[in-house]
């Protein structure tokens, strides 16, 4: 079953010929087709797949192409894709479409790369269940009952489903992260900089980062080192580490440091993700690793700090969808104040209002020393505490989420309790370091079980490498919900 395999797999068959990329984004197609309940898609142009598959038989046929020329994969409805809706997952986007490619897109489409659609969303990346999107709510395939977590839950449950090999994400605050974890999938976060967020469309600009979600960390490497690199279009691009992480998953962890922060391990976590995670760490130390308690002191701050920065720079970037430009607009505005005030009122959904109202107290006059300028200091305060904590390791390690996925609808009326599901991830983006989720077990209820990795800054080949020696000892990552499994 073309579904089940890995795109390492799925790249041989294309190369020697036994199997099409038409033949290939077909089979995708169809279970995309069959699997509609589950709403993970936005957008899907039938024809232009087919185009892209034909173009990509065509580079294949020569015998010089890129290792990933005609494998099939899903973007999040976050970037911008020339000739498509790019909706955001919000009323206010339905009717834009994008006249350029985000960086992302434009270098996955160069390798090859085929574009089954676009995946559904939280509302501009705004939420941890995906129920928050304009166009519903993305079911969990492994529990149709339960969210599949967000916001890049669209893409999580596509690849979760095996509606497609692999899909790109943002992670914010743990976007990428805490919906692999839910869905049973690798997610990864790389570094702040690491890849371009030109043309993607931006929730928080400081925090914002594209990365992979995949079946496994070796699929992972594979698009992070694709579509990652120095992009001179977005003046946060790093240009300091041409390392490809996919070459460096051999290496031994024998002697590796990992740091294990008692914060992590505290109450407030489900007794059965702590038993998942203590195993897949006597995994590691089996594979010779060792461990090293670790002290990340301000981590209890990162919730209500990334709530005022967060907010704050998202008031600023959505000030731009104000019913003038593009976007939605209300019908028949009785004068230019009105036209703002209903477009965007009734373009935005609840969550997104709330963010913005949020940051913009945050950033008014008598405040923003008070609440923004005070959440920066924090931020410093937690990237300092990585830095010592990683002078006495090489990874850090903890659950990816205090519970597994929760019900549908079972937090919407509770914000902050909505909130604390990123705990364990927000701190991450703060301090701008790449993490890692991979899947480490199953709860009672057959609810996939995630770990995170976080790593030093530029280092996503240490954290890959890490999990793809887990994986090759383990088989959490090959798990299909039984409904997909055919």
């Amino acid at each position: 079953m073309l579904h089940t395999l890995s795109l390492v797999d799925l790249a041989s068959r294309l190369r020697d010929r036994s199997l099409s990329a038409v033949e290939l984004s077909q089979h995708f197609l169809d279970r995309i087709d069959n699997a509609s309940k589950l709403n993970a898609f936005i957008t899907v142009d039938p024809e232009q797949v087919r185009t892209q598959a034909e173009s990509a038989d065509q580079i294949l046929s020569t015998g010089d192409s890129h290792v990933l020329c005609g494998i099939p994969l899903a973007h999040k409805d976050i970037f911008c894709t020339e000739g498509m809706k790019t909706s955001c997952g919000s009323k206010m986007l339905d009717n834009f479409i994008s006249p350029y490619d985000a960086t992302v897109v434009k270098r996955l489409a160069n390798a090859g790369m085929v574009t089954l659609g676009k995946t559904n969303m939280d509302e501009f990346a705004m939420g941890s269940s995906n129920e928050t999107s304009w166009y519903g709510p993305v079911l969990n395939p492994w529990s149709e009952q339960r969210v599949p977590g967000g916001s890049s839950g669209g893409s999580a449950a596509a690849v979760g489903a095996r509606l497609a090999p692999i899909a790109t994400g943002t992670d914010t605050g743990g976007s990428i992260r805490q919906p692999a974890a839910f869905c049973g999938l690798t997610g990864l976060k790389p570094s702040y900089g690491r890849v371009s967020r030109y043309g993607m469309i931006a929730f928080a600009s400081s925090l914002d980062q594209a990365g992979p979600i995949a079946r496994s960390c070796e699929d992972a490497a594979l698009l992070l080192d694709a579509m990652s690199g120095h992009d001179p279009l977005d003046s946060t691009s790093v240009n300091n580490d041409p390392s490809t992480a996919s070459a460096q998953l051999a290496n031994t962890i024998s002697g590796l440091r990992i740091g294990l922060p008692k914060q992590f391990f505290e109450d407030g976590i489900d007794p059965e993700i702590s038993r998942a995670v203590d195993v897949a760490i006597e995994t590691l130390k089996s594979l010779g690793a060792t461990t090293v308690e670790v002290d990340l002191p301000n981590s209890a701050a990162g919730i209500p700090c990334y709530y005022v920065i967060a907010p704050a720079e998202a008031s600023s970037n959505l000030s731009r969808f104000d019913g003038v430009r593009y976007g939605y607009r209300c019908e028949d505005p009785v004068d230019l104040a009105d036209l703002y005030e209903r477009s965007r009122s009734e373009g935005f959904g609840a969550e997104v209002k709330r963010r913005i109202m949020i940051g913009a107290y945050a950033l008014s006059s008598g405040y923003y020393d008070a609440y923004y300028l005070k959440a920066q200091r924090i931020r410093r305060l937690i990237s300092n505490d990585f830095d010592t904590a990683f002078e006495a390791c090489d990874v850090i390690l903890g659950p990816t989420t205090p519970t597994t996925a929760f019900g549908l609808g079972a937090k919407t009326d509770d914000p902050i309790s909505m909130y604390l599901n990123d705990i364990f991830t927000n701190t991450v983006n703060l301090a701008g370091l790449p993490g890692l989720s991979l899947p480490v077990g199953f709860d009672n209820a057959g609810l996939p079980i995630g770990m995170q990795l976080i790593g030093k800054f530029m280092q996503e080949s240490i954290l890959l490498n890490v999990g793809h020696q887990y994986q090759n000892v383990t088989d959490w990552h090959k798990a299909i919900p039984q409904e997909y499994q055919a």
